[in-house]
């Protein structure tokens, strides 16, 4: 299959297609008229000597400077190579291909005066897999990721460092390896492949992707560990739900009440002396609820700017060509913000109910989950790494879009930190996918010291992951079973051996 773009229309699971799974990328076919109309504006201006942004003029504080027309190709490669001035360990493979993608996606719309050879020849790499070699920091999110992007531009320019077939190169290499012709910049083209928000959405959008897995995965985690701890599914009962309406709240008390549905467990210690559960327990709609309505709004935060026009300036089929302030990465600085806090709160819940799962006085079952708890940890060490993760969240998790520098001489003077936001947001994440892992492990430990069945749903996720990993009779190294549960979970595994069962409204 080929994802085809024509700036409209990308989704998420297009992104992840491409980035992960190395889906061909082609181009709409009506795309090329707005290119090239786009192209001929930018062309006359120049024909006309009229003085535009970006086109004969510096950039940033620089732009009273005015630039003859002899050296306008110089300019541009001039601006692409200052701003490759990254540091940092590079981004991951697949956040290059996204990045790739959503750069010639948002060209393809017609705004940026970029020429049809310079987007085909962007195409191309990401199709023959040349991977540029961006440095993960030094974007401060204001006229877009101007760094990272450049690093990106700097390899379809012939120059850079890129890596092909597992190798790393120079650009011109790489290029001449795969087949691809370098391209030689005109006026306004290295601007139009440097401003903009990809850097940040690439990195967001992957994240988001994966978070659906991580959410759900950890409410299959939460209903384990009910059964585990004797909880009461009562506090999941609809009216309950229904009278305080929020969509998040409402789905995952739907969730729960399907994982729990047909257990043993629950009924049979329906009169015993506690009277309510703990609010990691009786308050997960609530808490990872709120994560679900986040994530929608984050959704549709990243789905409005993978399509939208981020450069500057902007050309219009008129013949305007305005400067404005769309490269500007507030919205995503401030929902990927709101993702990494959101998702920071599933982690809090998921490593509190592990820890109540390791008190003999908590859970009625053996210190640290150990059949012969002294000579045995047990899980331990387990609940130290998960209260690591989290504790390190709560530093990631503080906002970065209150935080701005200013740049350029202070013609910048206020900087979204959008990518810093998201790169923290990912980290969140990744922490969390190990936090409900270890979750996982130790609520299917404790199942072995009950004798009745749980609920349908929790029985499907118990028994999955005992295809991977035996139960804890004496101690063991863990980390390999933490690392094949974070895998179920990332690849929705779990999730979808448990859906299969009894159907989850996803």
């Amino acid at each position: 299959m080929t994802v085809v773009i024509d700036g409209e229309r990308l989704t998420v699971q297009d992104v992840h297609r491409v980035a992960r799974e190395y889906e061909k990328v082609g181009l709409a076919e009506e795309c090329l008229t707005k290119i090239e109309a786009s192209r001929k504006i930018v062309e006359s201006k120049l024909d006309s000597n009229e003085t535009v942004y970006g086109i004969n003029t510096g950039f940033g504080d620089l732009a009273n400077v005015k630039i003859e027309p002899s050296k306008t190709k110089e300019l541009q490669k001039n601006l692409v190579r200052s701003h490759t001035s990254g540091v940092g360990d590079p981004l991951d493979e697949d956040v290059v291909r996204a990045v790739m993608l959503l750069r010639a996606n948002t060209l393809t719309k017609g705004y940026s005066g970029i020429r049809f050879e310079t987007v085909n020849t962007l195409i191309d790499m990401l199709n023959k897999c040349v991977h540029p070699f961006v440095p993960s920091q030094g974007s401060v999110g204001a006229s877009g990721d101007l760094a990272p992007l450049a690093h990106m531009s700097l390899v379809l320019m012939g120059e850079g460092e890129a890596f092909y077939e597992g190798e790393k190169l120079t650009g011109k290499d790489a290029m001449k390896k795969a087949g691809i012709e370098p391209v030689e910049l005109q006026a306004k083209e290295g601007l139009a492949l440097l401003n903009g928000t990809q850097v940040m959405t690439a990195i967001g959008v992957l994240a988001l992707h994966d978070s659906k897995n991580l959410l759900k995965s950890a409410l299959i985690a939460g209903a384990m560990s009910l059964e585990a701890l004797k909880g009461t599914s009562a506090a999941f009962d609809e009216r309950i739900h229904k009278v305080r309406p929020h969509p998040g709240q409402n789905k995952c008390a739907e969730i729960l009440r399907k994982l729990l549905g047909g257990s043993e467990i629950i009924p049979s210690h329906k009169d015993c002396k506690k009277v309510q559960d703990p609010y990691t327990l009786r308050c997960m709609p609530q808490v990872y609820g709120t994560a679900f309505d986040a994530m929608s709004y984050v959704e549709n935060v990243l789905k409005i700017e993978m399509n939208s026009a981020n450069d500057n300036p902007l050309v219009f089929k008129n013949g305007d060509i305005l400067s404005g302030g769309n490269f500007h990465g507030q919205p995503i600085a401030l929902a990927m913000d709101m993702f990494g806090a959101a998702i920071s709160e599933i982690g809090n819940i998921s490593e509190r109910t592990t820890d109540k799962l390791m008190y003999e006085e908590e859970s009625g079952l053996p210190p640290f989950l150990a059949k012969d708890s002294g000579l045995n940890s047990g899980m331990m060490i387990a609940q130290y790494t998960a209260a690591s993760l989290v504790s390190e969240n709560k530093v990631l998790a503080h906002p970065a879009s209150v935080d701005s520098i200013p740049t350029s001489a202070g013609q910048e003077d206020h900087v979204s930190m959008g990518t810093i936001a998201a790169r923290h947001a990912r980290d969140i994440l990744k922490n969390v996918q190990n936090t409900v892992a270890i979750e996982l492990l130790a609520a299917a430990q404790a199942l072995e010291f009950h004798d009745l069945d749980p609920g349908k749903g929790v029985k499907t996720a118990y028994d999955k992951i005992r295809t991977e990993i035996e139960p804890l009779e004496r101690d063991r190294p863990l980390y390999e079973d933490i690392k094949k549960i974070r895998k179920m979970i990332e690849s929705g595994e779990l999730l979808s051996a448990v859906n299969s069962e009894i159907d989850l409204p996803l």
